[in-house]
């Protein structure tokens, strides 16, 4: 639901009152995520957190469909075939590098962050609205981290929330690559408010003069159930497995239907972004902090761009839209270990750079 006024800007920017709104606005594409966007995104958080006119920052998507379904990443295989794979690899190191930053510069900024997360909320759209500090979901919310289905990995700090989750939803819900409605995305710590979306128009006029947690106190509304709250049991015992074969294994011994569709979701994915992404949210479950785990995804995302599913993935979901991808490797067993270490290994001269960060992560 858009806040801003009319404008062919991909973000639209204006201040009401007390508040500064920011509107992503690429309705056609979802509000997919570009370099622009994402620069647009931190000016305005710098400029808005030393303007003591605004005490509260308000981010919206246009359109009906969604706030964002996350990163442009059409554009990482346009670029591939246009100019070539070293500077797609240039270009995609960049925009995520700034992404990952603008991530963390909305995890710590100062002042109320209220994320409408109304509609489709995927992927990046999670990174620009689930680390702020005031989450809404609605009626309408399917939020998600898809990537594994094109064969990548959650980034922009998914790891971090998704290893955070309680028991092991964060693991069921990374390696499936499901969106979950509100109920569920409030069980999981990836919003704080349910408020209806006949009630947004109100809050975001409300905002503007008063303090935004008093609106959404005032507007909040019993959210529809958590349906994972009734699937805790086989999730947490069959997700606990150490490997993605015993994790499959113990999914489809569960006994239960959705236990049996879960193993048939997981296993139509990408047999690397599944390890790869298993070893991250194990590694995110110990590092101190946010920070630290966008320098680990960011470490993974420009390797996985190293390996062939991401290309395959997007050509089989965005562009021929045949939803047949042949991953290479094509099974489990054939991922190497060491393939997925390399995902891991540091950048000299190439990590992220956050330069706020003093917890001295490597």
């Amino acid at each position: 639901m858009s806040a801003g006024a009319g404008g062919d800007a991909p973000v639209l920017r204006h201040v009401e009152g007390g508040a500064g709104f920011l509107t992503l606005n690429r309705p056609r594409a979802l509000n997919s995520l570009n370099h622009a966007m994402v620069l647009a995104v931190e000016e305005s958080l710098t400029a808005w957190e030393e303007d003591p006119a605004v005490r509260t920052v308000v981010l919206t998507g246009s359109g009906d469909r969604g706030l964002c379904a996350g990163g442009d990443v059409r554009a990482i295989f346009d670029d591939v075939r246009s100019a070539g794979e070293s500077a797609a690899v240039g270009a995609s190191e960049r925009f995520w590098h700034d992404e990952y930053r603008m991530n963390g510069r909305i995890a710590r900024f100062p002042k109320p962050y209220v994320a409408v997360m109304d509609g489709l909320v995927l992927g990046g759209g999670v990174g620009v609205s689930a680390h702020g500090s005031v989450r809404v979901v609605t009626e309408r919310s399917q939020v998600g981290m898809p990537e594994t289905t094109i064969g990548f990995v959650p980034d922009v700090g998914g790891t971090y929330l998704l290893s955070r989750a309680p028991g092991e939803l964060g693991t069921h819900l990374a390696l499936t690559g499901a969106p979950v409605g509100p109920g569920d995305a409030l069980l999981c710590g990836l919003a704080d408010h349910f408020v209806p979306s006949s009630s947004l128009p109100e809050l975001l006029t409300a905002v503007a003069t008063e303090p935004a947690a008093d609106v959404v106190a005032r507007l909040a509304a019993a959210p529809p159930p958590a349906r994972l709250a009734q699937a805790r049991e086989w999730i947490d015992r069959c997700y606990a497995a150490d490997t993605v074969e015993e994790i499959l294994r113990r999914l489809r011994d569960a006994g239960t239907a959705d236990a049996a569709a879960a193993a048939d979701t997981i296993g139509s994915k990408s047999p690397t972004s599944l390890k790869v992404t298993l070893a991250a949210l194990r590694r995110a479950r110990g590092l101190p902090s946010l920070d630290a785990v966008l320098r680990q995804e960011y470490r993974v995302s420009c390797a996985m761009l190293a390996a062939p599913d991401l290309m395959e993935g997007i050509r089989a979901q965005l562009v021929d839209k045949d939803r047949d991808p042949k991953w290479s490797p094509a099974t489990l067993s054939e991922v190497d270990t060491a393939e997925v270490e390399r995902c891991f290994a540091p950048r000299p001269g190439r990590e992220l750079e956050l330069p706020w960060a003093v917890d001295g992560a490597s």
